[in-house]
């Protein structure tokens, strides 16, 4: 019988030994290249998006309103830029007369002094709208962005161009409608840009996503519940070495607070989605509220091994994109105090 066990004993130390080598991240290469930031609508009012009901009004449930930037906007998305974020990723909504505009929601009475789908408008009437119109930080007693944002709500094609033609971008896909795709894509052909040679993203639901890889089979694209299946699977049956379907040529999506659980993080798993061409993007820690989230403290950064060189999901861009960007920090000496202490007071929520 104890022979059995030394011989068991034996085995288990044997295998613990071999799968942590085969997963160790120091064995790996080092990976070439720095993280890139990720910008969730540009430089905006910060909300937590975690704990928004559905139908529940983000613009007046805004954090203490420190600088004028209005997520979606040229402006924000021109700040974010500034201080040095790689990519911004901005939400699509469809108008009345076949444009598509940049604007976070699907119905304007939020955010806007308007009001009904914003389908129901042409974009004319849309730029007629003050897009800081519904933003409060006390609950509705006052309302500091409003009438600062007045023909803000723009089309794909005035941003791209205002933009830049060779920063790259995220489309956000609200509706699951093919059709969108191809209207984007005639948008994009429209405002000379080429979105494979500019590096951009597409992210959305199924239908669209899948006629952009049709069409653009060299694009980075993918779907939100397909990156999260891929980071499951990883967990669960990485630890053999070999990388799961669902993640080959796919994203994969990585809180901030479950690096642990990904077998061989970071150099590993960086190593293994590069030979099979994936993405990895670290996300906000509220992982379990199954919403594409991103960072919202500067801190957070400091949870990132040096040596990741994927994406970074941002959802405050105003105080984390300084903390790894700080020669791009431009904001005066009052700006940044305030804004330490709007972040104290988040943390002690």
């Amino acid at each position: 019988m104890k022979i059995w066990l030394m011989r068991l004993a034996f085995l288990g130390a044997f295998a613990f030994l071999g799968l942590t080598v085969l997963n160790a991240s120091w064995l790996a290469n080092v990976p070439r290249g720095k993280p890139l930031m990720i910008s969730h609508g540009g430089t905006g009012q910060y909300f937590d998006r975690t704990t928004l009901t559905e139908g529940e009004c983000p613009a007046a449930a805004i954090e203490q309103q420190v600088h004028p930037y209005i997520e979606n906007t040229l402006p924000a998305i021109m700040r974010a830029s500034d201080l040095g974020v790689r990519m911004v990723a901005v939400d699509l909504q469809a108008s009345a007369d076949g444009e598509l505009v940049v604007f976070g929601d699907s119905t304007l009475d939020c955010r806007t002094d308007g009001s009904g789908p914003v389908s129901s408008l042409t974009l004319d009437e849309l730029r007629r709208l003050d897009a800081g119109h519904g933003y409060s930080d006390d609950g509705g007693q006052s309302f500091p962005l409003r009438g600062s944002a007045k023909g803000e709500i723009r089309s794909i094609t005035d941003i791209v161009r205002a933009y830049g033609l060779r920063k790259p971008l995220m489309f956000r896909f609200a509706s699951d409608d093919a059709a969108q795709a191809d209207l984007l894509l005639a948008k994009l052909a429209e405002a000379g840009r080429d979105p494979v040679e500019t590096r951009d993203a597409f992210v959305g639901p199924a239908a669209p996503i899948a006629r952009i890889r049709e069409r653009l089979p060299e694009a980075w694209a993918f779907v939100p519940e397909q990156a999260q299946q891929c980071a499951s699977d990883y967990v669960l049956g990485g630890w053999y070495g070999a990388l799961p379907a669902s993640c080959k040529g796919g994203t994969m999506l990585v809180p901030v607070d479950e690096q642990w659980k990904f077998w061989g993080w970071p150099n590993r798993l960086i190593q293994r989605m590069e030979e099979h061409g994936g993405e990895i993007i670290v996300t906000g820690p509220d992982a379990a509220h199954d919403r594409l989230t991103g960072l919202t403290l500067p801190e957070q950064l400091g949870d990132i091994p040096s040596t990741f060189n994927g994406f970074i999901l941002v959802d405050d861009t105003w105080n984390v994109a300084p903390a790894l960007y700080p020669a791009r920090d431009g904001r005066s000496i009052p700006l940044r105090e305030a804004s330490a202490q709007a972040l104290q007071k988040r943390r002690e929520q």
